[in-house]
């Protein structure tokens, strides 16, 4: 049976099932968020086959999850969640995690309209794309001894505080405040070392990008205000990741825990899911050096929030303080937490990976910030470089999904389809005429990442909305676009 002969089963306008008896071997069903819309283009690729094949998982609870920007992926699909019983044997897995560790986003607010900026949009773009590093191999200013490279995997973010990136109120917006506990550095090779060396700063190449945006519609009026968010303000949204850090570590450990199958006994349909039980010295050593990527990864985008601040400054001739640039929250999207769960009625210790999808906790959850316990935990899903990205909170809902949402629009062409079938010229004059500058260190990066590439993120957030596992608060708009 081919993935384009899977039979979902319907459960609502929004969620299918793929059944255990779909595969022998599945552990639990397969959960899709998707709408009629959607699964036209998820039936495209073996994402679905990929959902099944994570029901092999020892360990897996509930469900093999897939968020409606779900896409085929190394192992697991991009968009997938899934949750594994630490006690009752559950693994870990690099597949599960994705090559980018802690690929994540950020969203800043600031004081200014759009009609304060709208003369000054090239100039601001031209001026961050000058300050910030951006492309592959690209590297920063910030120069790093051996000590403080081991530093910045255990302390994160906080180290870039503390040495003058930012502000303590920026750790508090942060996921897990910029620095996840449990860090093994000595669980790094030297490879993965040198491959980060000098990229603290930096934003990177492919779909990682800094967007000038504007907010061009309000859906909750109670949350917008309890954010400070109007009609027309102008927003700042960073995407990047852990850089050849966090690569080096995927790539060390997917080839590493291959003989892990065997020793453990572990039966997986694909070896791209190679995995260890999480309490083994393999899944240990893996989940020690994610963390350090983790870490490397808030502390880069701490530094390019930095650098970013800098830059408007420079531009406005202001002090960032002046111009409100304040982080309304930071959120990772490939990664592997320790959480508890009920599961059952049973509080668990569960492994839940999350690959290309986004932490939704709803209000009142012990892990948020004073600041956000009101209103639930912020979500953030950026789009494609011509349409929009979002803002939501997570809510109570969510648990069926352990508190997760998706990540963003997920592809629908490939790098390679892409490159073929689209028109550079022609793009950057819709851009054009849409209002949006773009820069970028290649002009190959701008096709690979035309919103043809993608699908449409208003479809997809509809779906989150609608299925209840995040809340919508604005949509932006992109103004100026800057990409590696």
């Amino acid at each position: 049976m081919s993935e384009s002969q899977i039979k979902l089963e319907k459960i609502d306008d929004f969620r299918w099932r793929i059944p255990r008896s779909y595969k022998p071997g599945m552990r639990v069903p397969g959960l899709i968020y998707a709408d009629e819309k959607l699964l036209k283009d998820i039936y495209q690729d073996k994402a679905l086959e990929q959902v099944a094949n994570v029901a092999f998982l020892p360990g897996i609870v509930s469900y093999s999850l897939a968020m409606p920007d779900i896409h085929w992926g190394y192992g697991f699909p991009i968009g997938g969640v899934a949750a594994t019983d630490i006690e009752e044997g559950g693994v870990i897995s690099p597949g599960g995690v994705g090559f980018d560790i802690n690929c994540g986003v950020r969203l800043m607010r600031t004081n200014l309209e759009y009609t304060d900026v709208k003369d000054k949009i090239k100039d601001l773009v031209y001026r961050l794309f000058s300050d910030v590093p951006a492309g592959v191999g690209s590297k920063g200013d910030i120069r790093l001894s051996a000590k403080e490279e081991k530093e910045i995997l255990i302390k994160g973010s906080q180290w870039a505080v503390a040495n003058g990136y930012g502000i303590e109120d920026d750790l508090d917006c942060t996921e897990e405040r910029g620095a996840i506990t449990g860090a093994d550095p000595d669980a790094v090779s030297e490879r993965a070392y040198q491959r980060g060396k000098a990229q603290s700063g930096t934003l990177g190449s492919g779909n990682h990008f800094l967007e000038i945006q504007v907010i061009d519609q309000l859906y909750d009026a109670e949350l917008s205000d309890a954010f400070g968010l109007n009609l027309g303000q102008i927003m700042v949204m960073i995407h990047s990741g852990s850089r050849g850090l966090g690569y080096q570590i995927c790539d060390d450990y997917t080839r590493n825990m291959v003989h892990c199958l065997q020793k453990y006994s572990i039966t997986v349909p694909d070896q791209q899911l190679a995995c260890a039980p999480v309490n083994s010295p393999e899944g240990k050593s893996y989940l020690g050096a994610m963390k350090c990527a983790a870490n490397y990864a808030w502390a880069n985008r701490q530094c390019l929030m930095h650098l970013t601040r800098l830059s408007f400054e420079k531009a406005l001739g202001l002090p960032w303080e002046k111009l409100g640039m304040q982080l309304i929250y930071d959120v990772a999207h490939n990664i592997a937490k320790i959480e508890k769960y009920e599961i059952e009625g049973i509080t668990k210790n569960l492994c839940v990976h999350r690959k290309g999808a986004t932490r939704a906790f709803p209000p009142g959850h012990p892990a948020l910030p004073e600041k956000y316990k009101l209103t639930g935990q912020p979500v953030i899903i950026p789009g494609d470089m011509a349409r929009n990205s979002y803002l939501l909170v997570g809510t109570e809902k969510a648990q069926e999904t352990f508190y997760s949402a998706c990540h963003g629009a997920g592809r629908v062409k490939s790098r390679t389809a892409a490159t073929k079938s689209i028109n550079l010229n022609v793009l950057l004059k819709e851009l054009e005429s849409k209002g949006i500058i773009v820069k970028a260190s290649g002009r190959g990066t701008i096709v690979e990442e035309a919103p043809q590439a993608y699908k449409n993120v208003n479809d997809v957030v509809d779906v989150v909305h609608n299925a209840g596992i995040s809340k919508r608060v604005c949509r932006m708009r992109p103004l100026g676009v800057i990409k590696g």
